[in-house]
């Protein structure tokens, strides 16, 4: 099980929907890749050539508007499948997949991944947790249309955080506060203001590249509730 640290929902990752054994089975399908943080990995209005098994790492998951806008529908990390709705319906990707740190992945073709999921009769459970997942983002959205900027951003970058890979106190968020700010729906001032007391109480640092160092997220998701 996985936290939605926005809405406080538990869902299920896609290792877990279709068991340890046939994951195993279906990494097995294609060798491993490295892709980098803030590669693009699946292009929103794309075809469903292929889904992506993400092995470690953690990607956003992203729909842009039709002016160029950008929103952050969900995070997700380890044990997940990527693009598989796009296949399963034979429609366009609906949204965007960035790394948001370096991920292993295994890219497995169409055929080779319907084929698997007849031989094992998935087809009902993975569009049960596509549903899911769907319901899931329109929740998100709202929260970011109605929720202060203190509180989506502290949403946001709690997802990163408890999606990445690394098992550390400490976590790198690979982007600028420009993206952030985007992604979130807000302006980039409001978001360097509820960064603000956050980093002088020293629960984040920001990286010379541009990034964010996360060192205390309970304390922002605290403080950006305290707010409200």
């Amino acid at each position: 099980m996985t936290t939605d640290t926005f809405g406080g929902n538990m869902y299920q990752s896609h290792a877990s929907v279709i068991g340890e054994r046939l994951w195993s089975q279906l990494r097995d399908l294609a060798p491993e890749r490295i892709r980098p943080a803030r590669s693009v990995l699946l292009r929103q209005g794309d075809p469903g050539t292929h889904v992506i098994l993400l092995a470690s790492g953690s990607t956003l998951v992203t729909l842009t508007g039709p002016n160029g806008e950008r929103a952050l529908l969900a995070v997700r990390g380890a044990g997940e499948l990527l693009g598989e709705l796009a296949v399963l319906d034979n429609q366009p990707r609906t949204a965007t997949v960035i790394a948001a740190e370096d991920c292993r992945v295994h890219i497995i073709t169409a055929a080779s991944f319907l084929a698997f999921v007849s031989r094992h009769q998935l087809l009902a459970s993975l569009l049960r947790h596509a549903i899911a997942r769907v319901r899931e983002a329109e929740t998100v959205r709202l929260e970011l249309a109605t929720a202060p900027v203190p509180l989506r951003l502290a949403a946001a970058l709690g997802r990163l955080v408890h999606a990445a890979s690394a098992d550390s106190t400490d976590h790198v968020v690979r982007l600028t506060q420009a993206e952030l700010s985007q992604m979130i729906g807000a302006s980039r001032n409001a978001v360097g203001t509820a960064l603000r007391p956050w980093r002088e109480q020293g629960w984040l640092e920001t990286e010379a590249a541009g990034g964010l160092l996360i060192r205390d997220i309970a304390s922002i998701q605290s403080h950006a509730h305290a707010q409200t």
